[in-house]
Parts: C-alpha cells; sequence; structure tokens
C-alpha cells in the first residue's frame, strides 16, 4: 500500500471523527446535530499526523473503574468520555439504543436527564458533569445516589465551543431521600 494514500486516509479518518460531536441533544427521533468544519484547501501535512492521533490516557489506580451508558452515535458523549479518561478514570463504555431503564435503574430525578449515564464507585454520573466534581463527590462520599448536569450547556465538558464560551451551569446532587441541592457552580464566559 502506497505510504502517501495510507497516511492520508488515517488523517482524514482522524478529523472526521474530531468533527462528529453533537451540537445538542438527540431529538424525539434520535437524530442529532452535529457541528461540520469546513474542508480546508491544503491536505495537512504527512507530519502533522501525530498531532491528529489521540492522545493515550493512563488511568489513575487510586480512582475506581467508570461505566458510561451512551448513545453509539452520540458524539458529545465520545468527548465527555474522553476528558474523564484525561482526568485518570478508567472508563468502560456501554452504548445502548434507550437509555431510560438505565437511568431509572439508577434514580435519576424526572426531568434531570441528560445524553449519557455514569455510574463509578456506587454513584451516578448524568450528563457533561466536569471531572473535579466527579473526583469531589469520590472524595467527600455524601449520602446521595449522584451527580446531574441536566441538558447539555455549552462549553461543559465534551461540549466546548471553538470559541471558547461557557453558558453558567450548576450540577447537582441527588441526595438518597431524593433531595436535590447544588454541589458545585460553573461560571460562564463570552
Amino acid at each position: 500500500m502506497n505510504v502517501k494514500f495510507l497516511l492520508f486516509t488515517l488523517t482524514a479518518m482522524c478529523s472526521l471523527t474530531a468533527m462528529t460531536a453533537c451540537a445538542r441533544a438527540p431529538d424525539a427521533a434520535g437524530s442529532s446535530t452535529a457541528i461540520v468544519a469546513p474542508p480546508t484547501a491544503q491536505a495537512p501535512p504527512a507530519i502533522a499526523l501525530p498531532a491528529a492521533t489521540p492522545a493515550i490516557h493512563h488511568a489513575d489506580a487510586n480512582l475506581p473503574r467508570m461505566v458510561v451508558h451512551k448513545s453509539a452515535s452520540c458524539g458529545c458523549c465520545g468527548l465527555w468520555v474522553d476528558h474523564m479518561r484525561a482526568a485518570g478514570f478508567a472508563v468502560d463504555v456501554r452504548n445502548a439504543d434507550d437509555l431510560n431503564p438505565i437511568k431509572e435503574r439508577v434514580g435519576v430525578p424526572y426531568g434531570k436527564g441528560s445524553c449519557h449515564t455514569a455510574e463509578v464507585a456506587g454513584y451516578f454520573i448524568e450528563g457533561h458533569v466536569p471531572a473535579e466534581d466527579v473526583k469531589r463527590l469520590l472524595t467527600d462520599k455524601p449520602d446521595a445516589k449522584g451527580l446531574v448536569l441536566p441538558g447539555m450547556p455549552m462549553g461543559s465538558p465534551g461540549m466546548e465551543t471553538p470559541n471558547g464560551r461557557i453558558q453558567p451551569y450548576t450540577v447537582e446532587l441527588v441526595g438518597r431521600d431524593g433531595a436535590i441541592t447544588a454541589f458545585a457552580e460553573h461560571a460562564g464566559s463570552q
């Protein structure tokens, strides 16, 4: 096989993969809108291939393994998984067509759902919760079911924007008794 063709093919695959992230939650029909960057006039040089290759993350042995339930087609969920791995979590991904039974089983309150549900150390993590909040939950060990970040706030992990804008959002703690309280505030930026 021609080496130039192989390098071009690998670079194109990495570029397409990076451009398929969700821009919003899937609609009722299960489709989602993807942000697609315009094609560039020039092919990237072969030397750029290592920069396009995803970084290899090593799990922190002090952090528990995380299981993430998500749709196979959701790019933003995949980016959130990358965020968690970069923070040191070992992550097992389980793709599912219907996440509602999982959300019900772990206790995600009605109206607090998002596009993926994770389980770690007896807690659930719903949505694009930052790794720092998950680590704090695991350190503090509150009497709770888990953390929720309803919807898909712009700028949260996995929902980053090219201009770096962050919509203010609040990660909430769901107590064992069902009480919901603010856990972490994340300020926005323009």
